[in-house]
């Protein structure tokens, strides 16, 4: 079964009756989470960017908080990428370059002021490089002047200064 474009989509979408959009809204938003959580965030969190960024920024926390430190790298980076994950997923309901690459700068500066010893496993450091190449290209594409107040802070993220 082929789905429609989104211009047909769109088109269909514009013929409904409100009462009808109301209830595809529903049907959506039933069966799949992301579906559910994203239409939350349209609704309730979209016209505040600082307050939902804020809001993100405190899961992080949280979820920092949850990962044991004792554990195997093993267990933490599958912790890491749960995290990472829940920062991808905000970050797409955003649209907006400059939340995105606050966000992951801010990840990646968890990460790097956690204590834990990611330097120590090839996997988490190559995720942490992975995450400073993807603030490079977020900054890039945003504005000369958000891309200095933004520098500062991946200067900070490139310099290893862990000791083994």
């Amino acid at each position: 079964m082929k789905s429609g474009s989104i211009h047909e989509i769109r088109k269909e979408l514009a013929e409904l009756q409100p009462s009808q959009l109301i209830e595809l809204c529903l049907l959506l938003a039933r069966y799949k989470k992301d579906n559910k959580e994203f239409l939350d965030y349209l609704l309730f969190q979209a016209h505040d960017k600082n307050g939902f960024a804020t809001a993100v920024r405190n899961e992080i926390d949280e979820l920092y908080r949850a990962i044991d430190h004792g554990n195997n790298l093993y267990y933490i980076k599958k912790s890491l990428r749960k995290i990472l994950r829940f920062v991808n997923k905000y970050c797409k309901y955003v649209n907006n370059k400059a939340l995105e690459a606050e966000l992951h700068i801010y990840f990646t500066k968890q990460l790097k002021d956690s204590g834990i010893k990611f330097y120590n496993s090839r996997v988490l450091l190559n995720l942490y490089e992975g995450e400073i190449k993807k603030i490079e290209v977020l900054v890039k594409s945003l504005h000369e002047d958000l891309q200095i107040d933004y520098d500062e802070d991946l200067n900070y993220l490139k310099v290893y200064t862990w000791i083994s």
